[in-house]
């Protein structure tokens, strides 16, 4: 797949080289996603975002504009996403639960959940989508 991650901080780009093992076509960025930041997304399976980075309607409709089916947070939380909008417009969305939340454990996951999604699998107890699907493990 081919993956835009922002917010990626410098220490950060070993652990994604090593999760990732030249799978995907990661583009690491050091900005947060923001109305000047968003073309990075243009052409890419995916985008992975940080907790900072804010998905209301607009950006969401933006990044769908620019072909984003696909959103994952490096967080438990997904407050900073509107869930409902992205079930609106069909963007599957993933977070990362489990418990390593250290900048390793999250490129890890993040890579494990890709790997899925590039499988057309469902990305389990990561899923945030509020829509329901045939591939959803329940």
């Amino acid at each position: 797949m081919k993956v835009v991650v922002y917010n990626v901080r410098s220490f950060e780009k070993e652990f994604w080289a090593l999760a990732n093992a030249k799978q995907h076509d990661l583009t690491l960025i050091s900005n947060g996603l923001n109305a000047e930041t968003q073309n990075y997304a243009r052409g890419k399976d995916a985008v992975v975002i940080s907790v900072s980075d804010i998905l209301d309607e607009s950006m969401l409709l933006n990044l769908k504009g620019l072909g984003i089916n696909k959103i994952m947070t490096r967080s438990k939380d997904t407050a900073h996403i509107d869930l409902v909008k992205a079930g609106d417009l069909n963007i599957q969305i993933a977070n990362a639960p489990f418990e390593d939340q250290s900048p390793k454990g999250l490129a890890e996951q993040t890579v494990r959940n890709l790997n899925l999604w590039g499988l057309e699998k469902c990305v389990g107890k990561a899923c945030c989508c509020l829509n329901d699907c045939a591939k959803k493990i329940k």
